[in-house]
């Protein structure tokens, strides 16, 4: 199994199922907000930006994944950006399964004033929801719900790949003096 996640992150291919993955997963919650008009709020703003974290790393891993220092670097960025979301969506269900006045989320996001990712791009990052507010859901969990599914899944797989990344992959037209 290692030797599979070893040449996966090796590959183009590996990367660009990252970037894909992230990029489908951003494109759904433009059309959660935009095509069935559900209000994203600050912490669902915060999610997508882990998100983006992590297409970004598969973008950084699909420029050269044949070079140990980008699948460390573009692994790196995306191991973070998954804890980051992970630990962000677990927030965010507890606003959703403990409303209370002290238990809730700001109504503006708090971005680095070098970075005001809300005013550059308000189509993308301006919240307007609520989130102690349960809008979706399916088979039973909500959609905050859901994305602590999908930041641990990132999570586990980035886990396998970056142990997988101590593994020596053998060559085909190596010669072997010893076996």
């Amino acid at each position: 199994m290692l030797h599979f996640f070893k040449t996966l992150s090796i590959q183009r291919s590996g990367w660009l199922l990252l970037l894909i993955s992230a990029l489908a997963l951003e494109g759904s919650a433009l059309y959660f907000q935009y095509g069935m008009d559900l209000q994203p709020c600050v912490m669902c703003i915060y999610e997508r930006v882990a998100l983006f974290g992590i297409a970004f790393a598969g973008l950084i891993g699909l420029i050269a994944p044949r070079f140990l220092i980008m699948r460390l670097l573009a692994l790196f960025i995306a191991f973070v950006s998954a804890v980051k979301g992970l630990f962000i969506s677990i927030k965010h269900v507890d606003y959703q399964l403990h409303p209370a006045p002290w238990n809730q989320c700001s109504y503006l996001p708090e971005f680095p004033q070098t970075l005001p990712l809300d005013k550059w791009f308000p189509v993308l990052f301006h919240p307007t929801g609520s989130c102690s507010d349960e809008v979706w859901s399916w088979l039973g969990l909500s959609m905050a719900q859901w994305i602590v599914v999908m930041f641990a899944v990132y999570l586990l797989v980035l886990a396998l790949v970056l142990i997988s990344q101590f593994k020596r992959v053998e060559t085909r037209g190596r010669r072997r003096l010893f076996n």
